[in-house]
């Protein structure tokens, strides 16, 4: 069992965290807001930390799970960060969706102080996290994974080493990308559906059994047919994501234009006040134009 350090306990990062303690690993967590991580401790054992720092104290792993580059960069850099506290040979693992950039500059700020360092953002949403079962996607040296790996599989359903640091966050891209096209067909298949007058439930038992099935359509059709969108990741972080996804793709000069125009449709989403809605609101756009 290790010293682990959690750092950010928003809807993926608290049961992850969770399940680390589960497993018997030492857990200290974080979070910018105190309540979460006094809620965390009163449902887990472990303990809270007032800064990054602190909680990095002494810990053979740090994970990361915060909101965006900016918040990664709050979290680990300066005297109050976790880096500040990090002896030689820990490692830091980010799970945060962030950019490439960060991951490959903190990889060489770690490398500076003798420190590990994966990127290893996660695919699942809550449920994934929730039920241990995320996917993850990392990049960094072989060595540093080969530690790392039984820690963080505590809370997966599948981990692979993709590459040098930076790659864990491009797969992540490439996940976000897929998934922005998949659930735009997927809203127009259903709202197609209900305008035709068609059983959706026996329209989706046939479907769902062929070529165009999915994790999407298997758990998301019937929900944003009935309107329902509370199921987790927010049309905030998804554009926030394609965001990234669309900066990179200007540096590596990739095409990605259904992916522009469905980040321009979350836009629609949030200007409609769906900002907190999960991603697939895209429905409420074809349901109530």
């Amino acid at each position: 069992m290790a010293k682990v350090a959690f750092l950010g306990l928003g809807v993926m990062g608290f049961p992850m965290a969770g399940h680390l303690a589960k497993a018997g690993h030492e857990v200290t967590v974080y979070n910018r807001t105190a309540a979460k991580a006094q809620a965390w401790t009163g449902k887990h054992k472990g303990r809270a930390a007032g800064t990054p720092a602190e909680a990095a104290t002494g810990a053979e792993f740090v994970m990361s799970c915060v909101g965006n580059d900016d918040d990664l960069r709050s979290v680990i850099y300066g005297d109050a960060g976790a880096f500040a506290g990090m002896a030689k040979g820990a490692i830091l693992v980010d799970h945060t969706t962030a950019s490439a950039d960060v991951a490959r500059e903190l990889a060489g700020e770690a490398s500076k102080r003798g420190l590990g360092f994966v990127d290893a953002p996660v695919s699942g949403g809550q449920a994934g996290a929730e039920n241990g079962q995320l996917g993850i996607m990392v990049g960094g040296d072989p060595a540093t994974y080969a530690r790392v790996e039984p820690v963080i599989k505590v809370y997966a359903k599948a981990a692979t080493l993709i590459g040098p640091a930076g790659a864990g966050q491009l797969t992540k891209m490439v996940n976000q990308i897929c998934i922005a096209g998949l659930v735009q067909g997927l809203s127009e298949g259903m709202n197609f559906a209900a305008k035709a007058g068609l059983d959706i439930e026996k329209v989706l038992s046939v479907i769902t059994a062929g070529a165009a099935g999915s994790w999407q359509m298997s758990n998301r059709a019937k929900t944003m047919v009935d309107g329902k969108f509370d199921f987790g990741f927010a049309v905030d972080w998804m554009r926030k994501d394609l965001g990234i996804c669309l900066a990179e793709a200007k540096r590596n000069k990739a095409r990605l234009p259904v992916t522009a125009l469905v980040d321009q449709f979350y836009a629609q989403v949030q200007a409609r006040g769906g900002g907190r809605w999960d991603t697939s609101s895209l429905m409420h756009l074809l349901a109530n134009d």
